[in-house]
């Protein structure tokens, strides 16, 4: 932001303060989902942060989006994050549930579910 660039994060939060501007974050969130008239956007892995000024919540959701129609069932939430998931999945050439189900066995540990999967 222009004209920002000289302020600290302390002075930032005070001058929300004065303005009365709060941040909270959510915690133990597993998934958000949006759903419109045509689609549901199902985003898991989420952080979601509410900022509220002059009476009004604004969140922010940061996480792995993904569409599906109206209805249609979740896949398993991952406990992981997915980028270990991505990588047993890519060094293994297996599909999610099964990269999963190793990072499970393996106490979320990539590097063993890999060798997991590939001395099966």
């Amino acid at each position: 932001m222009a004209g920002m660039r000289g302020i600290n994060e302390r002075q930032m939060r005070q001058a929300m303060k004065k303005m009365g501007i709060t941040n909270r974050n959510i915690d133990d969130v597993v998934e958000v989902v949006i759903r419109t008239r045509t689609k549901e956007i199902v985003i898991t892995n989420a952080e979601v942060s509410v900022m509220t000024m002059q009476g009004v919540d604004t969140y922010q959701v940061n996480g792995t989006a993904v569409e599906r129609a109206p209805g249609e069932q979740s896949a398993p939430v991952a406990s992981f994050p997915a980028e270990d998931i991505e990588l047993v999945m890519s060094q293994t050439n297996c599909d999610r549930d099964k990269a999963i189900a190793a990072l499970e066995a393996c106490d979320g540990q990539p590097a063993e579910a890999i060798l997991k999967i590939m001395t099966e």
